[in-house]
């Protein structure tokens, strides 16, 4: 661990820069060990802190050339240089505006950790969110202090770009201007030997705009897909939301080598490949898919982050919920939204409230934070998002629409707060937020529970909300939650259409009066709020709603419960409860007018870790063999009562003609390898193998691989697939995760540590150590083997790669973050593997923070 004790930051310590910037001119002359980054500043005295301040610039890893003040030499004695940045006393500044210039080199080449400045596959780019500018030159690095910059850029790379418009260009050189004001954390650079695809796009008052993609060469025509997304989402948020693109030029570049999926920087995305580069042959229908989302959710940041950004770190949720939930909104539109949706519960569920019930809980907003990129998480981008659609249902469309309006009107140019955020749509709509603003102050997730009455015509539904104590907070008062409900008489006709119940106390009652008959509930329809639902249902009920429900979402929830309940009694009891539920996906998977994307939903089992989590919510420490293997076994009784179905889906389903990544083919292929998914159970893998053979797109490719390693008998065509694609470093992640995601769970360590030590393994590249990594996490009994052999081997991963890159570590490291809920003897050597982690000396500030709040979880 390292020796320094990280400092915590706190939200109520927030006081305003002393200083504002009226420019920024940097100049950047590029080399791959000792690059020299000179800054011209244009600091003035900020009226909101009045009198004299020392003037404090964030630094970290930089060599100090030279530095002055309009124009005369600091002397050493007048800089206090620290390991976190340089502080100019008072003493030394004039009393009204000046000027600060510096001289500073870094190491691109060396930067491992890929923030601030560097390579990538001889491609300078950069990453400063969150506090990366602070690697590439002294300045004050928080997102409320915002400048125009003018960028100068000498190298003899062909291709220099930086954010803004190109103001000019010559041999070896390129300078770029960004009128509008920006924090740091969104400056952008990138120098490389790149191809680019062009377009242009027209707003809607007549502008035009030029696009680039830029690539390295080889990569062009994997491009076009990404290209019209974009453009896809410039219409639609000048359409849905008024927001119009304010640049001359749109630039997206792609790297192989980053931390995150994508980075909104103005005017110059800059990617993680896999998140541009698709084709039919390379991309799944999923990878389209989502390319299709981020590619408008970085667009979307323009207005939702960029001319309207956050005043301090703890404000992330407000950017990133917000642009989260409209880019939810847009793929709604461009795809299937129940679809979209079904989706994107079960994303939040797997990730945030796994979150939420556990260590590393925290609010939308937090209060306090050691190190700010430890929380990118599922509850400031997910739960955040939640967030926004709970007001827009409380608030309704027009009301939505207003706050937006009055928003983007009131605080462009500005570093906002969740209180300017809450503050619009109460001037907009006349409404009292104050109790709602609780979802952004309080974490855990709430659980409704549910009783119901009938008297004489009369349904009564009583609710009572409950949020149990989560680090640092005990005390949790009732939210404002908005629960969606429908009613359905007993032959299955809808007698109430969907209604919002605002429900603001800890129990509360809503009666429905004048029924003829009791009604069945359809509560939580579009999952309208992020709680988990308390009700005791019987499976004949949910068979009911399964087949009747006109709510998409609480459909495909009947049949989510009913296979969840029949595998918690297979795993608990050793019974077979499961024929109610065959029989209910028998006749929802054959029923042809329902949308082949819904059904493949359906057909999908409860996952392993979903399952382990219920049974530990109900007092019992989860057996991951236990669940794997009853988990089989339904699968296999599935497929033998469903074999005539499946067949005929298998070939109903067959895409014919061109591929399209579009919604109708995706859901064909997705219901078709649903159905091969079982098939492979019974016919030893027979189509498996024929379909592999056949297949024309990655999609099946993949989807009859993965039926392949599950039957044991991939090896064939996995070496056909290394051939195919060994040169392709994105495709071979997929080989490399697929192996160790669906291997045998006594094998899976033993698969991982094979494939480690393939000559392929590029661990320093942050996609290849996740689709390792990541598929060994993810696969359930594999990962938490009672011998704890998967957790041995995964902590060493992360000793040998903090050293590096400290960030992705980190995020990795939340493969521990359920190690409590399982039996004392699992529970014993994951604590020694976390504990070995956290003993290696000089541990980042990055993994000390995120396992040291995991050891602190339950220990018994």
């Amino acid at each position: 661990m390292s020796d320094a004790t990280p400092e915590t930051i706190y939200l109520k310590d927030y006081q305003p820069f002393p200083f504002q910037i009226a420019q920024v001119e940097l100049t950047f002359r590029l080399k791959p060990r000792a690059t020299r980054v000179l800054s011209r500043i244009a600091f003035t005295p900020n009226p909101a802190r009045p009198g004299r301040h020392d003037l404090f610039l964030h630094g970290e890893k930089l060599k100090l050339i030279s530095a002055a003040i309009d124009g005369k030499p600091l002397p050493d004695s007048a800089l206090a240089i620290t390991a976190g940045g340089l502080t100019v006393a008072a003493a030394h500044l004039p009393q009204g505006p000046f000027t600060w210039e510096a001289e500073v080199e870094i190491d691109p080449e060396g930067n491992t950790a890929l923030e601030g400045l560097y390579m990538s596959g001889g491609i300078y780019c950069t990453q400063c969110e969150a506090e990366g500018f602070r690697k590439i030159t002294y300045y004050p690095d928080r997102p409320d202090v915002m400048a125009p910059f003018r960028v100068r850029i000498e190298s003899e790379m062909p291709v220099l770009l930086s954010n803004g418009n190109p103001e000019g260009r010559g041999k070896g050189w390129a300078e770029w201007d960004d009128p509008w004001p920006k924090p740091a954390y969104l400056f952008a650079l990138v120098a490389g030997d790149l191809v680019n695809l062009p377009d242009r796009f027209t707003t809607r008052s007549g502008r035009e705009v030029e696009l680039n993609i830029w690539v390295r060469k080889g990569d062009l025509d994997r491009c076009h897909y990404a290209m019209d997304s974009l453009k896809r989402s410039m219409t639609w948020d000048e359409e849905v939301y008024g927001r119009e693109y304010d640049l001359d030029i749109f630039n997206i570049v792609a790297v192989d080598d980053f931390n995150m999926g994508a980075m909104e920087n103005k005017g110059l995305n800059i990617f993680n490949s896999k998140l541009v580069l698709a084709s039919p042959e390379t991309a799944t229908d999923l990878d389209f898919e989502r390319i299709e989302g981020v590619i408008a959710h970085e667009y979307f940041h323009n207005w939702t982050g960029n001319r309207i950004t956050c005043r301090d770190w703890f404000q992330l949720c407000l950017k990133e919920g917000l642009t989260v939930f409209r880019d939810q909104e847009f793929t709604s539109d461009m795809r299937s939204a129940p679809v979209k949706r079904i989706a994107d519960v079960l994303t939040l569920r797997a990730r945030q409230f796994r979150e939420d019930m556990g260590p590393l809980a925290h609010p939308p907003r937090p209060d306090h934070f050691v190190e700010i990129n430890n929380f990118y998480t599922a509850t400031v981008y997910e739960k955040g998002a939640e967030v926004i659609g709970m007001l827009k249902h409380l608030v309704g469309d027009d009301g939505y629409r207003r706050a937006l309006a009055l928003y983007f009107d009131r605080h462009d140019g500005e570093a906002a707060t969740i209180e300017d955020w809450l503050k619009v749509f109460e001037d907009a709509t006349g409404r009292d937020l104050t109790q709602f603003k609780r979802w952004y102050t309080d974490a855990g997730t709430p659980r409704l529970s549910v009783s119901e009455a009938w008297n004489d015509g009369t349904y009564t539904l009583t609710f009572a909300q409950a949020t149990a104590p989560t680090p640092g907070q005990a005390e949790k008062p009732a939210r404002v939650i908005p629960i969606a409900v429908g009613l359905l008489n007993p032959n299955g006709d809808e007698i109430l259409p969907t209604t919002i119940l605002e429900m603001t106390e800890g129990t509360q009652s809503f009666r429905f009066e004048g029924l003829a008959t009791r009604p069945i509930p359809s509560i939580l329809r579009g999952f309208s709020a992020p709680v988990v639902l308390d009700r005791k249902v019987t499976q004949a009920e949910r068979a009911f709603l399964l087949a009747h429900d006109t709510d998409p979402f609480n459909k495909w929830e009947a049949g989510r419960s009913l296979a969840r309940d029949a595998l918690s009694r297979m795993i608990l009891e050793g019974e077979d409860p499961s024929g109610q539920l065959i029989s209910a996906l028998e006749a929802m998977a054959g029923d042809d007018s329902l949308d082949p994307a819904f059904r493949a939903l359906c057909l999908h089992l409860p996952s392993a870790d979903d399952l382990a989590q219920s049974l530990a919510d109900a007092g019992h420490e989860p057996d991951p063999d236990r669940i794997h293997a009853e988990q089989k076994r339904l699968a296999k009784a599935i497929a033998a009562r469903l074999e005539p179905t499946f067949e005929r889906l298998f070939g109903a389903m067959e895409v014919h003609g061109a591929y399209a990544p579009d919604a109708a083919q995706s859901g064909a292929r997705a219901l078709r390898l649903a159905a091969l998914s079982y098939l492979n159970r019974i016919d030893g893998g027979a189509r498996a193998k024929a379909l592999y053979a056949s297949a024309t797109n990655m999609t099946v490719r993949q989807g009859a691989l993965i039926c392949l390693i599950e039957n044991g008998t991939a090896e064939a065509a996995l070496a056909d697939f290394r051939d195919r694609f060994g040169a392709n470093r994105l495709v071979m992640d997929k080989w490399f995760a697929s192996q160790v995601l669906h291997a045998p769970p006594a094998d899976a360590p033993g698969v991982a540590a094979r494939l480690a030590a393939d000559p392929d393994f590029d661990w320093k590249n942050p996609n290849r150590f996740r689709a390792l990594m990541g598929g060994l996490s993810a696969n359930h009994a594999g990962f938490h083997q009672s011998s704890g052999a998967a957790y041995d081997f995964y902590a060493g991963w992360l000793i040998r790669l903090d050293a590096l890159n400290p960030q992705t570590t980190a995020r990795m490291s939340t493969a521990f973050e359920t190690w409590a809920r399982y039996d004392a003897g699992r529970r014993a050597k994951a604590r020694a593997a976390i504990e070995r982690v956290l003993a290696t000396p000089g541990l980042s500030r990055d993994s000390t923070e995120m396992l040291a709040r995991m050891l602190a979880a339950r220990q018994t």
